[in-house]
């Protein structure tokens, strides 16, 4: 949904309804996970997926059908084994949607979600999927304020209570209550789509590597700074656009950063007088990756300086490095690749084995 925000407020600013079709539940191996959206606008122009591919054309007419009569649809799409090609994922897996229109004058707080992504700010939209309530009511959330409504007030402030919950860690999924906000009850069913501000990188020596390593972590979804001490090569014209550039001794900058436990860091410096006090205050903070360029011997090195320093066997064993997959990486593109692997690896506790040589499900619970 964050992909597709500026398309869907572009329609929306021009006062042109479109349909919007979000993943709210999903079952065994289905290809894209809850929050995943697609929309069909003026003149049939279609933003995003759902699937990859294998239910976007049904898709595509039932948000269609929502344009015209604004009636919202909940809809399933599965694998059938005795109608293998009917409608549905080859996967096996199965994905449930919610299909609504949005305009002005049904949803008078999506122009200012999409603002809210925009800026980086927390937001959450709420919205029914079943039940008494309306189907396809929505209603947005921000720490102070809110926009919309789901039906009955107390539903409203039940709703709204649990989403400012869910704000700091951008939880996304359904959640179930009585048809006035109890929350003992199952009647009316509401997902809850939460916007946190995107993650962050940092990426430590402007280097080719970093600019390479800058764009993917960009095409992920993360926020990403390039920090190094030399003005000559830290200047905004060698990175990509939207990519913040800050000259600054490393170690300075993150000691006056916030990380959090989303934050990746890169150090491609593999200098001594500039990673070294660098990791040295990465790894006595939250982040959720610390990377390091350099060679065996170079690790070496950095591992011996950082003991001395007072870190330990637990501080150092938080530190991949050399940094990235086995990949065979030579190009800075080919690292940056080899890069971003191990990050996702790690995030979601894959092994970076090939598929071909393992058993079971391509997409763990």
């Amino acid at each position: 949904m964050r992909d597709i925000l500026p398309a869907l407020n572009r329609w929306y600013t021009a006062g042109r309804p479109f349909g919007l079709a979000t993943v709210v539940a999903v079952s065994r191996s289905a290809p894209r996970g809850p929050g995943a959206a697609m929309a069909v606008g003026p003149d049939d122009e279609v933003v995003g997926s759902v699937s990859g591919g294998c239910v976007e054309g049904a898709v595509y007419e039932l948000a269609q059908e929502v344009v015209e009569d604004g009636e919202a649809r909940l809809q399933t799409f599965g694998y059938s084994d005795e109608d293998a090609f009917a409608v549905g994922l080859t996967c096996g897996g199965a994905i449930t949607l919610l299909v609504r229109r949005v305009a002005q004058d049904t949803d008078p707080g999506f122009g200012a979600v999409a603002d809210t992504v925009a800026a980086h700010r927390p937001v959450t939209v709420a919205t029914v999927t079943e039940g008494p309530a309306p189907l396809g009511a929505s209603l947005a959330v921000w720490p102070e304020t809110v926009a919309g409504t789901l039906g009955t007030p107390g539903l409203d402030a039940a709703v709204t209570a649990d989403a400012r919950g869910e704000l700091a860690q951008g939880a996304t999924g359904l959640r179930h209550y009585g048809p006035q906000g109890q929350r003992r009850e199952d009647a009316v069913t509401v997902f809850l789509q939460s916007f946190a501000p995107p993650p962050r990188m940092l990426v430590f020596g402007a280097i080719d590597y970093a600019a390479a390593v800058a764009r993917i972590g960009a095409f992920l979804g993360y926020r990403v700074t390039v920090c190094d001490a030399r003005p000559v090569f830290a200047t905004p014209k060698r990175f990509p656009e939207g990519v913040e550039v800050v000259v600054e001794w490393p170690h300075r900058y993150l000691q006056a950063t916030e990380t959090d436990p989303r934050t990746v860091i890169c150090v491609l410096t593999h200098d001594p007088k500039f990673d070294v006090p660098l990791l040295e205050e990465a790894l006595r903070r939250p982040a959720a990756y610390i990377g390091a360029m350099g060679s065996r011997r170079t690790h070496d090195d950095r591992t011996k300086r950082l003991r001395d320093a007072g870190l330990g066997d637990a501080d150092l064993a938080r530190l991949r490095s050399p940094v990235g997959l086995d990949l065979g990486a030579r190009t800075p593109e080919e690292v940056a690749v080899s890069v971003a692997a191990e990050i996702v690896a790690l995030r979601w506790g894959g092994s970076g084995a090939p598929l071909t040589a393992m058993d079971g499900a391509i997409h763990p619970a």
